[in-house]
């Protein structure tokens, strides 16, 4: 699950911890596409309508599919530091 979680957040898909109203889906998924989250909400209510029954079944899955904010942190691997190359040795003294 970590690997989906991963994924969603290198395609910018978190569930932010502010804006929320319910789980935060739309409003991960208007940050993703750059829009506040009340059109997203709108929006998704529009494609309920056009759509029935498809969101409902989406919005629960990218619940659990995208990562909450807070959580995103531990889910960065992390890079052990390279070590550094030794200091190149000093001119002998004259």
């Amino acid at each position: 699950m970590d690997n989906i979680h991963q994924t969603f957040a290198r395609n910018g898909l978190i569930r932010p911890r502010d804006r929320r109203v319910l789980g935060g889906v739309c409003a991960g998924l208007g940050r993703r596409l750059g829009i506040d989250p009340w059109p997203a909400r709108l929006l998704f209510v529009l494609a309920l309508m056009v759509l029935p029954g498809s969101q409902i079944l989406a919005y629960p899955i990218l619940w659990i599919l995208m990562p909450a904010e807070e959580n995103v942190a531990y889910l960065q691997p992390t890079h052990p530091t390279p070590p550094t190359p030794p200091a190149p040795p000093a001119p002998p003294a004259s």
